[in-house]
């Protein structure tokens, strides 16, 4: 299903529903088995709020401050370098933040590990083969560090700030009054490391576009306005994870199609974004368009569609924005760095697609006023 009016559908709860939606093997390494996906009903809404709760703006202004002191201490590490690969790069330091922010200890020898397995729980879900046995590798791995996490949380042993995920996550209670079980706790908070990290992959696409429309770069330099325009245009015309899954809740038609109970649906979220019915030259790279976007939760879904607090629309979508603002702000106006030869184009034939390169970089440098 592609477009405004089918998105409109398929987040109607009374339709179709996210129980049994999702593929095992996607299961088993992007999302974790007993997530806030695969919930409906008031047992959804009561688990969302919980990822609502650390959605606060004072919350997100505090990971965008970690964010951005990250990103001056690893342009000094840059500056040493002769190649970066900034996809990989962006993924360490976003594991760095959002560790510190989330109340999940770190220690130094562990970052490289622990980048490793968060990336491999996104960056090779949708692979088959070895990719794939790598990332259900990864995610057990992964749940059996934050398991710990919130076994020391509760028992005292470690003691993250109030309003921290790690404390929230540990604390929480569900309908029936219950603590979630370790696992369940650390399917949980991954669901905040994780889309953290990969948030990387926005980054990669939106230094692609500085490359690729270079009027971009002065704009942001001189327009605070055109920041988030950009931003929104980077999310809205690059491929992320292209669909998101439902079953038809029961039988129903609609356009003439018919859909029995039970039958397995994806949303195209790319399609959606670029769908000529909603969007003026959806083909064309044009922030501008977004300073007269009408908002609508149905024809602008790179993370899904809907309400925030009621459907499954992916509650991260303000820490994605503020990430990728304080990144562009920062590749645009702070850092200067040279793009060597090397092959830009996105390669779709991945999830999630990222450009053949992982996009390098050369001689960073502080950018001159000259």
């Amino acid at each position: 299903m592609t477009g405004p009016e089918a998105a409109e559908l398929f987040y109607r709860q009374d339709l179709f529903v996210r129980r049994g939606a999702t593929p095992g093997r996607i299961q088993k390494t992007l999302f974790g088995r007993g997530g806030v996906q695969g919930m409906d009903g008031e047992a959804h809404r009561h688990r969302k709020q919980m990822f609502m709760s650390l959605m606060a703006p004072e919350r997100i202004d505090h990971l965008r401050e970690l964010v951005d002191g990250l990103w001056r201490v690893y342009a000094r590490k840059w500056a040493a370098m002769d190649r970066v690969v900034l996809y990989d790069e962006v993924q360490e330091l976003l594991t760095k933040a959002v560790c510190a922010w989330a109340g999940v200890p770190l220690p130094e020898p562990e970052v490289s590990r622990r980048t490793t397995q968060l990336t491999a729980l996104f960056d090779d879900a949708g692979a088959i083969g070895p990719r794939h046995w790598w990332s259900r590798l990864s995610r057990k791995g992964s749940e059996r560090w934050i398991e710990d996490v919130i076994e020391q949380v509760r028992a005292g042993r470690l003691n993250p700030p109030e309003d921290s995920a790690a404390r929230v996550i540990a604390t929480w209670r569900d309908l029936d009054g219950a603590l979630l079980s370790p696992r369940v706790a650390a399917v949980e908070l991954l669901n905040i490391l994780r889309p953290t990290v990969a948030v990387s992959v926005f980054i990669t696409f939106a230094a692609h576009a500085l490359h690729r429309f270079p009027a971009c770069r002065q704009e942001l330099r001189t327009d605070d306005e055109s920041l988030e325009f950009f931003v929104q245009e980077v999310r809205r015309f690059y491929p992320f994870f292209p669909a998101v899954l439902a079953r038809a809740r029961r039988d129903l038609e609609w356009n003439g199609y018919r859909f029995p109970r039970g039958r397995r649906v994806m949303l195209d979220l790319y399609g959606t974004n670029r769908d000529p019915r909603a969007w003026d030259a959806p083909e064309e790279f044009r922030p501008e368009r977004f300073r007269d976007w009408d908002g609508s939760p149905f024809n602008f879904i790179p993370q899904g569609g809907g309400d925030h607090t009621l459907n499954h629309r992916c509650p991260g979508e303000w820490i994605t924005i503020e990430l990728m603002k304080v990144s562009c702000g920062f590749l645009a106006a702070t850092v200067d760095y040279d793009v060597p030869d090397q092959d830009l184009q996105i390669d779709t034939a991945r999830l999630p697609a990222i450009p053949k390169s992982r996009f390098m970089m050369s001689n960073v440098r502080p950018r001159s006023e000259s």
